[in-house]
């Protein structure tokens, strides 16, 4: 635990990708933190009290009782709440800002793209009520080649931006799915070995096991959760 922190830091999560960046990362950190488990499935991510921290109502977000200047900070957005704690500890995120802006490219690649794609095929493929054709090649033909680009990227490293950091904490979840997203690890020989690597490490391993138990695959779901999870319009 980082010297300079005494009191845990709050979790707003659910066990996702999007929550596992920020759970490993806390845990690659040895930072202490509450979890606070925010059940999409039945609408926790509505509640006032979370749409004050995080008004997108989406899962993660942190308050850190010992932000800035010594005082609390809430942070919604899980790529924000990654660079965040980077900076916080000053670790798996580099402090020149060469290495930064690399780090940053494939964050934003990830929140912007790896993401959302390799999503909407899990969707598509797994949760829509009706099989639509297009949208499931589409999607899947897109997560393919986005796999590709990592693929490419990781051929002459071990870690997606030279060094481990949080570039690998954000694409690790999404890229566990693969099998799901109709995609072929073989075919992508560079992001298997990767993933290898960081499933290997312990602080990931614990990162990934945070509330598993609370996951439910898509056939468990019931037509309540689903509207909650994907039928939402402005309110």
């Amino acid at each position: 635990m980082p010297a300079s922190q005494t009191k845990p830091i709050d979790l707003y999560y659910w066990p996702t990708p999007n929550g596992w960046k920020i759970s490993i990362m806390l845990e690659e950190c040895g930072l202490p933190y509450n979890l606070l488990p925010v059940n999409i499935g039945k609408g926790d991510q509505f509640k006032p009290e979370f749409l004050a921290i995080s008004p997108n109502n989406r899962m993660p977000a942190i308050v850190d009782p010992e932000g800035p200047d010594g005082k609390p900070i809430s942070v919604f957005e899980s790529g924000a709440i990654l660079q965040y704690l980077g900076r916080k500890t000053g670790r798996f995120y580099p402090a020149d800002e060469r290495g930064r802006v690399e780090v940053d490219e494939w964050l934003f690649w990830q929140m912007g793209g790896f993401g959302p794609m390799l999503g909407q095929t899990h969707h598509f493929r797994l949760y829509a009520p009706e099989k639509v054709p297009y949208a499931i090649e589409r999607y899947t033909n897109e997560a393919n080649r986005l796999y590709g680009v990592l693929n490419k990227r990781l051929a002459d490293r071990e870690f997606i931006a030279g060094t481990y950091s949080i570039a690998d904490m954000a694409c690790i979840g999404w890229a566990l799915g693969w099998e799901k997203q109709g995609q072929d690890i073989a075919q992508f020989p560079h992001v298997g070995r990767w993933l290898d690597r960081l499933k290997a490490r312990p602080a990931v391993q614990r990162g990934l096991a945070v509330a598993s138990e609370l996951r439910k695959p898509p056939e468990q779901r019931t037509p309540e959760e689903h509207a909650m999870l994907f039928n939402q319009k402005a309110r």
